[in-house]
């Protein structure tokens, strides 16, 4: 009875709209002294391919919120999560038992100024900074090597705060 349940619980999953759409954090953080960009990874906890944080919608909470608690759940992290979305990409999602459903991403920037020791996926994932272009060399989706990489062109292509005098 337990294989029909879980069938049944991924035959809902599959023909139930809000279900196919996911959202994602792209944690990303700025080096103090050089300023160089780095991208958060993680391992997924089935194949351990190289992944960001994401999952499915949750009631009462908008696409960003989704995405800032998936980067704290899967990686420990907290920062702050733009609202707008800076893309979407496409993936085959593995359901139990071998189902496959195809599933749209849509992918936040989070900036992590906070790592936490303890956190619920702790020990079932590894985490990884890399450079934004070997982030994209290590995501299996060229939807989201591309997401990164213009992510990454784009925030490399931006000014250096000016630093703030003595005088005020």
């Amino acid at each position: 009875m337990n294989f029909l349940n879980r069938l049944a619980a991924d035959v809902h999953l599959m023909l139930r709209r809000p279900a196919r759409m996911q959202y994602a954090a792209l944690c990303y953080r700025l080096r103090k002294k050089t300023r160089a960009l780095e991208i958060l990874l993680i391992t997924s906890r089935d194949t351990g391919r190289w992944v960001i944080p994401k999952g499915w919608p949750m009631q009462g909470k908008r696409a960003h919120e989704v995405a800032e608690r998936e980067a704290y759940e899967e990686a420990g992290v907290k920062g702050k999560v733009h609202k707008t979305a800076i893309g979407a990409y496409v993936y085959q999602k593995r359901m139990n038992h071998g189902l496959k459903i195809s599933c749209k991403v849509q992918v936040h920037a989070l900036e992590v100024d906070d790592f936490c020791k303890n956190f619920p996926e702790k020990g079932a994932r590894r985490l990884e900074w890399v450079t934004y272009q070997e982030a994209a060399n290590r995501v299996a989706e060229p939807s989201l090597k591309s997401l990164i990489l213009n992510f990454g062109e784009r925030m490399s292509a931006l000014p250096a705060p000016v630093p703030k005098s003595a005088n005020g």
